[in-house]
């Protein structure tokens, strides 16, 4: 088996390939530009597709990843979407939602996987300080047990058409920064910070962005 990714240089296609790589099967990474080189999915049984971060226009990235697809002969496709895409007030979000009715009308055998946060993007080694209330609710994602349900889903068929909510644990940011030993407090973001993280940031503050564990672990077959 021969898998393409899709935005496979960032952390998240090198989860996914090195999970990939335990079991045994090839992946290619092909780039994370407006318009990457998708050539490279000829010969592929399958895709992972992860947009760039804030896409201005992720339905027609995606729209063209799935054109490629189709063209190549991938008969598969995994879109790494978000937990909660249908947000009104998150923009990036609500691209996410349009690319999944996208995916889902293909024609492609499909599975979508909506991540939660990453734990990775939290430094637990010191204080942490975010700009959004440090007791809000969130369900957390360990990159590797994303790059473990995805090689599952991406290998195994009795995934397709399904959508599948990820995450590790859940819990506060405040939670994991007791658990680590250290402290977490909420800060100012700063002028220069882009709209679309402000506007992420004060969806946070208000209500988080909570996800279950459940999921996970009946994919994964473990805590």
């Amino acid at each position: 088996m021969r898998v393409g990714i899709v935005g496979g240089h960032g952390k998240t296609g090198r989860a996914v390939a090195a999970a990939l790589a335990v079991r045994g099967v090839e992946s290619v990474a092909l780039g994370r530009s407006d318009q990457p080189d998708l050539a490279a999915l000829a010969g592929c049984d399958a895709a992972y597709l992860v947009a760039p971060n804030f896409h201005p226009d992720e339905p027609a990235y995606v729209a063209s990843a799935l054109a490629a697809c189709e063209r190549h002969g991938v008969g598969r496709v995994v879109y790494h979407s978000v937990a909660s895409p249908y947000l009104p007030a998150m923009p990036h979000h609500l691209g996410k939602a349009r690319s999944e009715d996208l995916v889902r009308r293909s024609g492609l055998g499909w599975t979508i996987v909506q991540p939660a946060v990453y734990l990775q993007n939290f430094d637990l080694t010191r204080p942490l300080l975010v700009p959004y209330d440090v007791h809000a609710p969130f369900g957390f994602l360990d990159l590797a047990d994303l790059g473990e349900a995805a090689a599952t889903v991406l290998t195994e068929d009795r995934h397709e058409g399904a959508t599948y909510e990820l995450a590790s644990r859940t819990g506060s940011v405040a939670d994991l920064a007791a658990g680590a030993g250290t402290s977490a407090e909420r800060v100012e973001v700063g002028p220069d910070v882009p709209e679309g993280l402000r506007t992420m940031f004060a969806y946070y503050d208000a209500y988080g962005l909570p996800a279950g564990t459940l999921v996970l672990r009946a994919l994964l077959g473990r805590p």
